[in-house]
């Protein structure tokens, strides 16, 4: 890592492009909700959709998450640090991979462990997630597993749940840099 306490992976230095970056939303699984990003004109992204629970029957997501040709090393890195610069105050989720399996014959993605941690804000602010704070999810219950292989960061995503029907409805997230950082060098 650079001498600066981030390196931007993106927003910041490093202009948010919508290629980089696909919706994952409960739709894969029958449901209807929806997500969409959007670059806004000051380099900020935003994440806003609806996550619906009535289809299926209380369960419902919606994510944006990044394509499969970008991996990241980031093992000399403290953790990720996202700049949220609004927020509608629902819990999301920032989820992390380290391995991809090959699509199953039906085109559906086959499920691999994730790296995850649940944040709400309701204003703008510095999010720090520390390697530590991330806890390892295998189709969204809590698992035992091997350390995240930081050298090797396939996939990030941002989502919202229903936690089965305790939110639902439009959302939306600004976002203006996703980072890795080092503690070591922040003031």
């Amino acid at each position: 890592m650079t001498p600066a306490s981030q390196r931007f992976l993106f927003g910041g230095d490093q202009r948010w492009s919508p290629t980089n970056w696909t919706s994952s939303d409960d739709r894969v699984r029958g449901g209807s909700s929806y997500s969409t990003l959007t670059i806004l004109p000051n380099n900020t992204v935003r994440l806003h959709g609806h996550l619906d629970i009535t289809t299926l029957g209380g369960a419902g997501f919606a994510s944006q998450r990044t394509t499969d040709d970008l991996s990241w090393d980031l093992s000399d890195a403290d953790g990720l640090e996202l700049d949220i610069a609004g927020s509608d105050g629902k819990v999301y989720t920032l989820v992390l991979k380290d391995r991809l399996l090959p699509k199953q014959p039906d085109g559906r993605e086959q499920s691999t462990i994730s790296w995850e941690y649940d944040f709400r804000t309701g204003e703008r602010t510095i999010l720090r997630v520390r390697w530590g704070d991330l806890r390892p999810t295998y189709r969204g219950r809590e698992v035992d597993a091997d350390p995240l292989d930081l050298r090797n960061v396939k996939r990030i995503s941002i989502m919202v749940r229903s936690f089965f029907g305790r939110q639902e409805g439009d959302f939306l997230l600004d976002i203006a840099s996703i980072a890795a950082f080092r503690r070591n060098q922040l003031a």
